[in-house]
C-alpha cells in the first residue's frame, strides 16, 4: 500500500526516467578506465584517471548541493546535465588525438560536474510528500531510491560490459546518449516547484549543523570503504579461478541483496526510531562483513557476498533518513551531496588499501579491510549515541522539531524524541 501510494504521488513516468537518470554516475568510473586504457594502453594511467574522477565527483558533488539549494533544483539539474555532457565529449575527443593530460583534465571534468540524481532526488521526494500532506511515505521513498541505487549500480557495470564488447568508444558514446535523454529531461520534468526559488544571499541561509553532518559523512565513507574492499575481494577471488569475468557477477549479487532489503525497509514499524535504526543496522553491517570474511573461508565467497549483502541497504538508508532530519528545508541539498561524498571518498580509500593486503594476503586481506570499516562504522554510531544522551539531546537537536512541528508520535518515529 505504501509504494501505491508513492506511485500515486509522484507519477508512473517518475520511476522509470528516474532509474535510468542515474546510470551516468554507475558507469562513469567503467567507462573511462576501459576509454582510457584502450586509448593509452596503460592499465595505470587509465586507474589514476578513474579514481581522480571518482575524487571530483566526492568534491564537485557539495557544490551542486549549494548551487541547487541558492538557484534552485531543476535549473542546476539542467546545467549540470548539459555541462556533463559537454566533459564527456571533452574526453572522448582528447582519447582519439590529445596527449595525457587533456585526458587526465577531462576525466576530473567528468567527475566535478556529475549530476547528482540520487541526492537530489531524496530532496525532492521531501518536499514533494510534505507540501502532499504525506511526510508519513517519506521512510518508503527513502528506501525505494536506496534500491534504485543499488539497482543501478548492478545495471552500470553489465551495461558497460556488453557495449565495451562492441567498441571502447560504445560505453562512453551511450552514456552520453543516456544524459541527453533521461538525466536532462529528468531534470526538467520532476524538478519539484518549490526548489525554484529565487536565489538567496549566503548569510540569510540557516547554518548547517555541523557536528551531526560529519557524523553522517564519515558513517558514509565507511559504506564506501566496505564497497571498495569487497571490489577488490570478488575481483582477486575470480582471478584465482581463472574466470575474470565471474567478478562483476559475484558483486552484482551484492546489489541485488541490498536492493532487496532495501524495499522491505518500507514497512519496518513505525516505533522503530531512527536513533534505533541507525545503531542497530550499524551492527548489522559489522555482522553481516564479519561473516563474509568467515563465510569466504569455511563456504564460499559468492554464499557469503549474498548473505553479507542484506545488511548494506538498512543502514544507508538510516543515514539518509538522519540526513534528511537534520538539514534545514533550505539547505537540504548540500547537507544530502556532503553525505553521499563520503561514498566515492571511501570506495577509492578501500580500494587501495584493501588492494594492497591482497597484494600479500589474497582474498581474506581485502575482506578484513571491509570487517574493520564496518567495525569502526558500528563504533562511530555508538559513540554518537552515548554522547548525544549525556548531553540530553539526539543528533538531530532540535532542527526536525522546529522544520515540522510533529506531534510526540511523529518525534519518536522520525528519531528527534528526547532520551
Amino acid at each position: 500500500m505504501s509504494y501505491r501510494s508513492l506511485l500515486r504521488a509522484a507519477g508512473a513516468g517518475f520511476f522509470p526516467l528516474g532509474l535510468l537518470a542515474r546510470l551516468p554516475y554507475a558507469t562513469s568510473a567503467l567507462s573511462t578506465l576501459i576509454l582510457l586504457q584502450a586509448s593509452t594502453h596503460s592499465y595505470a594511467f587509465a586507474g589514476l584517471a578513474a579514481a581522480t574522477q571518482s575524487i571530483a565527483i566526492a568534491l564537485g558533488g557539495p557544490l551542486v548541493g549549494v548551487l541547487a539549494d541558492r538557484y534552485g533544483h531543476r535549473r542546476v539539474g539542467v546545467v549540470a546535465a548539459i555541462a556533463n555532457f559537454a566533459a564527456w565529449a571533452a574526453l572522448l575527443a582528447a582519447s582519439l588525438g590529445s596527449g595525457r593530460d587533456s585526458m587526465f583534465v577531462a576525466s576530473a571534468l567528468v567527475g566535478v560536474t556529475q549530476p547528482q540524481v540520487g541526492p537530489l532526488v531524496r530532496v525532492h521526494w521531501s518536499r514533494l510528500l510534505q507540501s502532499r500532506g504525506e511526510r508519513r511515505l517519506l521512510p518508503t521513498a527513502l528506501s525505494y531510491e536506496a534500491s534504485a541505487d543499488e539497482l543501478s549500480f548492478v545495471a552500470g557495470p553489465v551495461f558497460v560490459g556488453l557495449l565495451a564488447s562492441l567498441s571502447p568508444l560504445a560505453p562512453t558514446i551511450a552514456t552520453m546518449a543516456v544524459i541527453v535523454a533521461t538525466t536532462l529531461p529528468f531534470a526538467v520534468i520532476y524538478a519539484h516547484p518549490a526548489s525554484d526559488q529565487q536565489p538567496t544571499a549566503p548569510h540569510d541561509k540557516p547554518r548547517l549543523p555541523g557536528r551531526p553532518l560529519t557524523v553522517m559523512f564519515l558513517a558514509m565513507a565507511a559504506m564506501g570503504v566496505v564497497f571498495g574492499a569487497v571490489q577488490t575481494a570478488v575481483t582477486v577471488y575470480a582471478d584465482t579461478i581463472d574466470k575474470p569475468g565471474a567478478a562483476g557477477l559475484i558483486y552484482a549479487e551484492f546489489g541485488i541483496g541490498s536492493a532487496l532489503t532495501g524495499v522491505a525497509c518500507a514497512w519496518l514499524p513505525r516505533q522503530f526510531s531512527l536513533r534505533a535504526r541507525y545503531l542497530s543496522f550499524a551492527a548489522t553491517l559489522c555482522a553481516g562483513t564479519l561473516f563474509l570474511f568467515i563465510g569466504a573461508q569455511l563456504i564460499s565467497l559468492p554464499a557469503a557476498v549474498a548473505a553479507a549483502s542484506l545488511t548494506v541497504a538498512p543502514y544507508m538508508i538510516s543515514l539518509y533518513a538522519l540526513t534528511e532530519r537534520l538539514a534545514p528545508t533550505e539547505r537540504a541539498a548540500v547537507a544530502m551531496t556532503v553525505l553521499c561524498a563520503g561514498g566515492p571518498l571511501g570506495v577509492a580509500v578501500g580500494q587501495a588499501v584493501s588492494g594492497s593486503l591482497a597484494e600479500s594476503h589474497g582474498v581474506e586481506g581485502a575482506l578484513l579491510v571491509a570487517v574493520t570499516a564496518a567495525a569502526g562504522a558500528l563504533l562511530l554510531a555508538l559513540s554518537t549515541v552515548l554522547a548525544d544522551r549525556q548531553r540530553n539531546i539526539w543528533i538531530v537537536d532540535t532542527i526536525a522539531q522546529s522544520r515540522y512541528s510533529a506531534s510526540p508520535d511523529e518525534s519518536i518515529h522520525n528519531g528527534t524524541e528526547k532520551p
